[in-house]
């Protein structure tokens, strides 16, 4: 027996997700948004017509907006559903996600926007974020129909503006992300807030970032880029994609190695999809670099997003999820995305740039120039930013120490 989900992008209904007789998921856009005078695509993989979108075509784009690995098959459990059926997982926490999007059940209304929020004490903040590990995004609790994607443990919250933290119920908008240290990767909340704070201080748009700490548990509190408060406290939705949504390419191949998109394909993307490709290139290219600076090797295309502006412009969004990845011995050694077709970032020379550079359509002049000068910036910056911590001072000290070894390898080109 098919099923069926009404897709709402804010308050317009945009079309509907199926799944038929036979388990496949289908999309179609609904004749109503179709002559819209303001419609637009849910996605840049998933254009305006007329005719429904196959599941191979549009899983890229629905399928990422769930969580990921550990914490998929957790949830999937909870809920007592397959954790491979994207849309039983959509139909049970698609109430508050990434972007504008919004999975209302077939037939029933989008309620009217509601104050539907919970506030959330020390104590109970303490158990939630004991919780989470056993219950990824609070799933199957009574009224938490949230979803975030990616694999680390993490909570779509709303903070007002005295900082008292509430969980957004039903369908409610989130204004932050809150992620709680690891039980495996030590130092991991101060390694990621260093690293954004480093970002932001060399001009990269990065998502504001901040470290808390409650009870005995330190955690990370990121401002959504997606959602803007208004002078009346109104939330509003921003829609938002990453960039293997864009390309319509599954999670599962997030990884270039693995079939997902490398840098060419990323640059390329931009390029043709920006409002202000100028400017957004430069801005991914200083992302490319500082996250090898950092020593980043997490970088997929799914950690670069879109963001769809309300004046109807689609930029590249500010980063997130920025981490010093090579300060854990335990992560090999080697970039999500390649650099001039080489993986291992000690081995990426001013050669491998060139490369790079005419992989992408930039100015192999213009790239051998920036990146040299960007390693002194964000040397500068490093050795400026006020680390605590032991773990924070000896990210601080390997990123340094990466810098004076990428400005080394040009001075000898």
């Amino acid at each position: 027996m098919s099923r069926t989900l009404d897709v709402y992008l804010n308050r317009d209904l945009a079309g509907h997700l199926i799944q038929d007789d036979d388990g496949q998921m289908v999309f179609g856009y609904v004749h109503t948004w179709l002559t819209h005078p303001e419609a637009v695509p849910l996605s840049i993989s998933l254009p305006l017509r007329k005719e429904q979108f196959t599941q191979r075509e549009c899983r890229g784009f629905f399928g990422g907006i769930l969580p990921e690995a550990g914490n998929r098959k957790v949830i999937a459990r909870i809920l007592q559903i397959s954790e491979k059926n994207d849309f039983a997982m959509l139909e049970q926490i698609g109430g508050e996600c990434a972007g504008a999007i919004t999975f209302v059940p077939d037939g029933a209304s989008l309620p009217e926007p509601a104050d539907d929020y919970r506030e959330i004490s020390d104590e109970e903040l303490t158990d939630i974020l004991r919780t989470l590990p056993k219950r990824p995004l609070l799933a199957g609790e009574k009224g938490v129909r949230l979803s975030l994607a990616g694999a680390q443990d993490k909570i779509a919250v709303c903070v007002d503006h005295a900082g008292k933290i509430f969980l957004p119920l039903n369908y409610a908008p989130s204004t932050h992300v809150l992620k709680p240290a690891s039980a495996i990767w030590k130092g991991l909340v101060g390694n990621e807030a260093y690293c954004m704070a480093l970002a932001d201080a060399v001009g990269i748009p990065a998502a504001k970032t901040t470290m808390h700490q409650v009870g005995d548990i330190e955690y990370l509190l990121s401002e959504r880029y997606d959602r803007v408060v208004g002078g009346n406290g109104n939330i509003q939705r921003l829609h938002q994609e990453d960039f293997c949504q864009a390309l319509g390419i599954a999670s599962d191949n997030k990884y270039q190695d693995e079939g997902g998109p490398g840098l060419k394909e990323c640059f390329a993307l931009l390029r043709v999809t920006s409002s202000n490709a100028v400017k957004d290139l430069m801005v991914l290219l200083e992302a490319v670099t500082f996250n090898l600076l950092i020593g980043n090797n997490d970088a997929h295309a799914k950690n670069f997003s879109f963001l769809y502006l309300p004046d109807g412009s689609r930029r590249l969004a500010p980063l997130y999820d920025l981490v010093c990845t090579v300060f854990y011995p335990e992560i090999v050694n080697k970039l999500a995305m390649k650099i001039g077709g080489e993986a291992n970032p000690e081995l990426v020379f001013p050669g491998e740039f060139e490369k790079f550079a005419k992989d992408t359509g930039l100015a192999p002049a213009l790239v051998k120039r920036r990146i040299p000068e960007f390693a002194h910036a964000v040397l500068d910056a490093a050795t400026r930013i006020k680390a605590s911590g032991e773990v924070v001072d000896k990210v601080a000290d390997l990123i340094a120490k990466r810098c004076e070894s990428v400005i080394s390898r040009f001075k000898r080109s």
